[in-house]
């Protein structure tokens, strides 16, 4: 009889959970079937159709000021204007979406003011960025395109963000900078300006005659294709050093010659120097085996039969 009772009881207890979840699941198909009304879904239709609506307005605008633009504004502003539309226009969209199914947007940018006080305190190294990044754009001390050097770095400027600029270095590796670092190092815009001055450091022999020296190297420019005649080179001394004289070569030249003038005034300077028979001094090592016979090296090295002395000397 208790067995019969069990069984009963057990048979009961599994009715009414599964009425229970039953029930259950009747009341969640009743909420959800709150939200599938006619009203929402032409909601969602309309809300579809208008962003599309709007994203196609949006690439027409972005690609007509782009057209009408591309050659009155610079590359990296053209750029950073591009970024503010597309931000802005996905503001825009979210804010609309949520505005048409009846969501409080007060509360939103409530949550969104604290949470971004949070965020600024975790992340005061990108703000510092962001905030030298403003002063970058502001500045225009470059652009994309030029060749910087910043911080040790040397490269063609990539892109200019509100974080970071990233280079281009000259064995083809990318490179970011952060804005902080560019706002508190030199930077060095070597495309700044069209044209640039070189310098070179020509060493000429105490025992050489110094004016035909200078008149020498006065030859240099002319043979020069790439050497600017205006402003006009100029040649001169610039101090005594320890072992030479500094003759001194200053050129004008265009920016994007850099390598090629280096090239002609170096091989130039040489072929004058030859031809003008005047001696450039460098240094070298003259070796000399002294004869083990000499009566001092058996005093000093008796053991030893050869010695071998090493002594620095400039040529003449």
């Amino acid at each position: 009889m208790e067995e019969q009772t069990a069984v009963a009881t057990q048979a009961v207890t599994q009715v009414a959970s599964t009425m229970a979840e039953q029930t259950k699941t009747l009341l969640h198909y009743d909420e959800l079937k709150q939200y599938l009304t006619w009203g929402n879904l032409v909601k969602v239709i309309v809300s579809v159709l208008t962003i599309f609506l709007f994203y196609v307005l949006y690439r027409v605008i972005k690609k007509l000021f782009n057209k009408q633009n591309v050659n009155k504004i610079k590359a990296h502003t053209l750029m950073m204007i591009n970024k503010a539309f597309s931000y802005l226009f996905w503001v825009l969209i979210i804010m609309y979406v949520l505005n048409l199914f009846g969501i409080n947007l007060s509360a939103i940018w409530g949550a969104a003011g604290i949470a971004g006080v949070a965020i600024g305190f975790a992340a005061q190294t990108s703000v510092s960025n962001i905030i030298s990044g403003v002063f970058v754009l502001s500045e225009k001390a470059m652009k994309i395109g030029d060749f910087i050097s910043v911080a040790g770095e040397s490269g063609t400027v990539d892109s200019i963000g509100l974080l970071s600029v990233k280079i281009k270095t000259l064995d083809n590796q990318l490179i970011r900078i952060p804005n902080s670092t560019i706002i508190n190092s030199n930077l060095e815009n070597f495309n700044a300006f069209s044209t640039r001055r070189l310098v070179f450091q020509i060493p000429i022999s105490y025992e050489c005659d110094l004016q035909k020296a200078l008149s020498a190297i006065q030859k240099v420019p002319a043979r020069c294709k790439t050497v600017l005649k205006n402003p006009a080179p100029a040649v001169f001394y610039d101090g005594f050093g320890d072992a030479v004289v500094n003759l001194m070569l200053a050129v004008w030249i265009k920016s994007s010659d850099l390598i090629q003038t280096k090239n002609d005034v170096y091989m130039n300077i040489m072929n004058v120097c030859n031809e003008e028979k005047v001696e450039i001094p460098y240094m070298r090592y003259d070796v000399k085996i002294l004869d083990g016979d000499n009566s001092t090296s058996k005093k000093i090295a008796t053991s030893t039969a050869k010695k071998t002395s090493v002594r620095k000397v400039v040529k003449k």
